[in-house]
C-alpha cells in the first residue's frame, strides 16, 4: 500500500533537513506506528504522502503509483485525520460533514452512520463551535471515513479524549483494520501505539532508528524474568527470577509454597523504556 525509499526534505531557510532518508513499507491491512517526540519528522512524513509537501528527494509510491503521478483522484482513496481540528464551526456536525461527503465522487457512507460510529450521534445537529477539543477530534476522524478510504493517515487520534470516548476511536480503527484499511499513525503515545500497531518505527531527528513489531521490541530489549511480591509478616517484599528453568527453580517454588503471592509479573520492557534505551531521548 505504502513504500517510503530514502525520503529526504528540507525546509526553505532551514539548515538542517528535516528527513535524513527515510525507508519504510505498509502492508495492506497493517497499523504501522510512526513515533517520536516533537519535531522528530512525523508530521513531515506525514504532509509529504497526503501530497501538502512537495520538493522531497526519493521515491515514494501509494497504492502502486508514483505519489506524484497521482492528481485529485488520490483524495478519493485516502482519509486523514490532523490533530488540530479544523472545521466549519458556525455549521453543525451534520452539516459538515454532509459538505465534505459531496465532494467525493465514489459512494460515501451516510453523515449520520460516521457520527454514530464516533460517538457523535446525538451531537448531529449542534454547532462545532460548541463542542470540545475531544469531540472535535472525533469529527475529523468521522470526516475520514465518510468515503470508505483504503489507506487512513491518522495524527494522534485518542488526543483529548477521556477513557470511555478514547477506547470508542481505538475499537472503531481496529474495526477499520479487520476490514482491510491501512493506517499509517503518528503519535508519541506508546500506550496508544503497543495497543494498535503491527509494527512500530521510532523517529528521531529525521531518521528511523527502529523498525519493529511492538512484541517482538518488548522480548528484546526486555529482562528475560518475573518478578514476585508476596506478603511476608505482614509486609510486602519483591524478588526476582529468571525465566529460564523457571518451573524447576527450587527457590521460586518454595515461595509459592510458603508465602501468600500478591503479584507477578514477567518483565518484559514497555515501548517508552525500549524508546530511551535505542533512541536516548525521552518522548515529550
Amino acid at each position: 500500500m505504502l513504500d517510503v525509499r530514502d525520503l529526504r526534505f528540507t525546509y526553505a531557510g532551514a539548515k538542517q533537513p528535516a528527513l535524513h532518508g527515510l525507508s519504510f513499507g505498509v502492508e495492506r491491512g497493517e497499523i504501522l506506528g510512526l513515533l517520536g517526540p516533537s519535531g522528530a519528522g512525523k508530521s513531515t512524513t506525514q504532509n509529504i504522502l497526503i501530497g501538502l509537501l512537495k520538493g522531497y528527494s526519493g521515491q515514494v509510491h501509494v497504492l502502486g503509483r508514483n505519489l506524484a503521478a497521482w492528481g485529485s483522484d488520490y483524495y478519493e482513496r485516502i482519509g486523514v485525520a490532523f490533530e488540530l481540528p479544523t472545521h466549519f464551526r458556525k455549521l453543525t456536525a451534520l452539516e459538515n460533514l454532509n459538505y465534505f461527503r459531496a465532494l467525493y465522487r465514489r459512494p460515501a457512507h451516510s453523515a449520520r452512520e460516521v457520527l454514530a460510529w464516533v460517538g457523535l450521534g446525538d451531537a448531529a445537529e449542534q454547532r462545532v463551535e460548541a463542542f470540545s477539543k475531544g469531540m472535535q477530534n472525533r469529527l475529523s476522524l468521522a470526516r475520514a471515513l465518510l468515503h470508505g478510504p483504503e489507506l487512513l493517515f491518522l495524527d494522534e487520534p485518542t488526543s483529548g479524549l477521556d477513557p470511555v470516548n478514547a477506547r470508542i476511536i481505538k475499537e472503531l480503527i481496529q474495526a477499520q483494520r479487520q476490514a482491510g484499511t491501512t493506517v499509517l499513525l503518528t503519535t508519541h503515545n506508546m500506550a496508544l501505539a503497543e495497543e494498535l500497531c503491527d509494527r512500530v518505527a521510532f523517529l528521531v531527528d529525521g531518521a528511523i532508528q527502529l523498525l519493529d513489531e511492538p512484541r517482538a521490541l518488548k522480548l528484546r530489549y526486555g529482562s528475560a524474568s518475573v518478578q514476585v511480591e508476596y506478603g511476608h509478616n505482614g509486609n510486602a517484599r519483591r524478588e526476582s527470577f529468571p525465566l529460564a528453568g523457571l518451573g524447576s527453580n527450587e527457590q521460586f517454588l518454595a515461595l509459592l509454597r510458603s508465602s501468600p503471592l500478591q503479584t507477578i509479573h514477567s518483565q518484559e520492557a514497555s515501548l517508552d523504556d525500549i524508546f530511551v534505551q535505542v533512541t536516548g531521548r525521552r518522548l515529550e
